[in-house]
């Protein structure tokens, strides 16, 4: 069979950053799947709180001062994940090393404050359907968590090797594309779970 060469590719770059990257796509999509099942999961403790008996929604979780903190942890870490986005866009190996240790750090705080958050629950899993999606929310919020971290952590440690190499910039970049979607999550889902059973009392 005969071939005819049409262009001559291989010359282009064999990454890109952010939507010019393959990867950023897979990781747009993963949120798209991820936000699904937090919006059936809300959909569900809504409907409970719309149409359940009064007495099986609520109180709200506590003590307060576990979700409280990891949500103000979440927010302040923004600041030093937008750097390590900056920093990988520029290529800089040495500071991108550096954020990603710092964001290591942050994301093993995170774990542990939803650690003592589930451990002084007030509220059984077992006991009520209100029980169930408050333990399904945060244990789905804490899948996220710990996956997130879980790569954060294996990044920065690829970074210190002989696979430190130009593309893993883009993964830094897409890892902190991700970190932003778990924040933002638990922003809403702290208010929903702390807040909302308070004005519905």
């Amino acid at each position: 069979m005969k071939q005819h060469v049409v262009h001559d590719v291989s010359g282009l770059p064999t990454w890109r950053f952010e939507t010019k990257s393959t990867p950023w796509w897979g990781t747009v999509g993963f949120i798209a799947i991820e936000a699904t099942g937090f919006a059936l999961a809300v959909g569900a403790y809504l409907y409970l709180a719309a149409v359940g008996p009064k007495a099986q929604f609520g109180p709200a979780p506590s003590p307060l001062w576990p979700g409280t903190a990891l949500a103000v942890v979440l927010v302040a870490s923004l600041v030093p994940n937008w750097w390590a986005n900056r920093v990988a866009l520029r290529q800089d190996m040495r500071l991108v090393r550096i954020a990603l240790v710092l964001m290591s750090a942050i994301g093993i705080l995170t774990i542990v404050l939803r650690g003592f958050e589930i451990a002084n629950l007030n509220i059984r899993w077992d006991l009520t359907a209100y029980g169930s999606a408050v333990w399904f929310i945060l244990g789905l919020h804490a899948t996220h968590l710990v996956t997130d971290v879980g790569d954060t952590i294996v990044l920065a440690a690829l970074m210190f090797t002989r696979h430190a190499q130009p593309r893993r910039f883009s993964d830094v970049t897409d890892n902190a594309f991700y970190w932003y979607f778990v924040v933002g999550s638990w922003v809403v889902l702290y208010a929903l779970l702390y807040w909302f059973p308070k004005l519905v009392e």
